[in-house]
């Protein structure tokens, strides 16, 4: 099983659970994340060549907290959020 930080969306929103694989061996799975929704401290506007690990970084103090801008902006992948023009920022 992988070893997530303690900051991890998995960490924080998954749990553990046992299965089979296709070779009939008891492993461990993960559940996927399910983050709750956070309430929006406001709006960025995107300027070229800015990326959410530095904006997570600058609005979230966590680098790896990416993934809470794009959950509030609906976006499936980094790239998906950083295309818009205005984005939302989550309260940390």
């Amino acid at each position: 099983m992988s070893r997530f930080k303690s900051n991890s969306r998995y960490v924080k929103y998954s749990s553990v659970y046992m299965t089979t694989n296709s070779k009939g061996e008891k492993v461990q799975a993960l559940t996927p994340a399910e983050i709750p929704e956070h309430r929006i401290l406001g709006e960025h506007l995107i300027k070229q060549g800015q990326r959410l690990d530095h904006l997570s970084n600058h609005y979230l103090n966590d680098p790896a907290g990416f993934w809470l801008i794009a959950k509030a902006n609906d976006g499936m992948t980094v790239e998906s959020v950083t295309i818009r023009k205005q984005i939302k920022i989550p309260v940390k």
